[in-house]
């Protein structure tokens, strides 16, 4: 498209076009620089190098009209002796080139535009959540449920975990989930009286998954009892609620060749962030655990924490 712009129009018509695409698309590259910070330098070194070819082509149009005006100003030369006269050559229309000149430039931009919403490459596209699904689905909730009042389900987990942004905020941009899905099932060794949904979404770094337990355990009395045993407990607040962080290795089962289940062994470590359903601190808690299968390095305990302060509020009975 560039090519035809430079090989069809005239000097007065090209030069300025490219001139203001110059700007603009040079400009833009800077700001993606300072908005996107992993991909600054190359951003930024390009939007520069544009910007500078853009600044040489206003260089050499300024001194290309000065040479016009001068040109215009010199007295005219005699003119020579009469004699046939060559038909004389049909300009063409200046309107009309300005106005495929307009045309070119609008096609090129829709292109820019339209490009990656249809490859799939934009960034609405790729901060498009997946969308949840129920591992059981049609299975009516436990009985625990209906005797817990306002208990969340995995769906609801699921929908408030499996947020656009989730990737960004896990430090992990352009990042899309490829499993995502909720589960309303029971505390084990209860008998379905405790209702225990959880929800998980997946990514190609991380894994988290987001729970929440209705039973009598407080959040003080874990952090005094349970989470010592683990690693690196730190008790802290998450919207003026008793929290704690621990940090544990989860279990990790081969299959083998005949299918039958190998031995259990240490799985990767991942991070947790216990959570009191409120803050009178009644008994249950609301988990948000995140761990990577690759061995990637966890996200800091303050990423952890401003992920679950933006995700609670959006659970039904939560206060926003």
């Amino acid at each position: 498209m560039l090519g035809l712009i430079v090989r069809v129009l005239p000097f007065w018509v090209r030069e300025p076009l490219l001139i203001l695409l110059g700007s603009l698309f040079g400009a833009g590259m800077v700001f993606n620089a300072v908005t996107e910070p992993e991909s600054r330098w190359i951003m930024a070194g390009l939007g520069a190098a544009l910007l500078l070819v853009t600044a040489y082509r206003v260089r050499t149009v300024t001194h290309a009209w000065r040479a016009r005006e001068r040109a215009g100003r010199a007295p005219a030369q005699q003119r020579p002796a009469a004699g046939p006269v060559a038909p004389k050559r049909k300009e063409p229309n200046a309107w009309a080139q300005v106005f495929v000149a307009l045309a070119l430039v609008g096609a090129l931009a829709g292109a820019v535009w339209l490009a990656p919403r249809v490859t799939g490459d934009g960034t609405a596209t790729a901060r498009k959540p997946a969308p949840c699904s129920d591992n059981e689905p049609g299975k009516e909730l436990p009985k625990a449920y209906a005797l817990t009042p306002g208990a969340v389900t995995g769906d609801d987990l699921c929908k408030a975990l499996n947020r656009s942004d989730l990737a960004d905020l896990l430090g992990t941009p352009g990042e899309q989930p490829t499993v995502a899905y909720g589960n309303s099932g029971t505390a084990s060794l209860t008998a379905d009286k405790v209702a225990e949904p959880e929800a998980r979404v997946q990514f190609p770094t991380y894994t988290v998954e987001l729970s929440a337990t209705y039973n009598h355990l407080t959040v003080a009395d874990y952090a005094k009892v349970l989470a010592p045993q683990t690693l690196d407990h730190m008790t802290d607040k998450v919207l003026g609620r008793p929290a704690v962080f621990t940090s544990d290795h989860l279990m990790q089962f081969r299959i083998e060749g005949d299918a039958s289940g190998g031995p259990a062994t240490e799985g990767p470590l991942a991070r947790t962030l216990t959570v009191a359903l409120d803050r009178e601190d009644p008994g249950g808690s609301f988990d948000f655990t995140v761990w990577s299968a690759s061995g990637a390095v966890l996200p800091d305990d303050g990423v952890i924490l401003g992920i679950v302060e933006k995700i609670l509020p959006t659970l039904p009975g939560q206060p926003g």
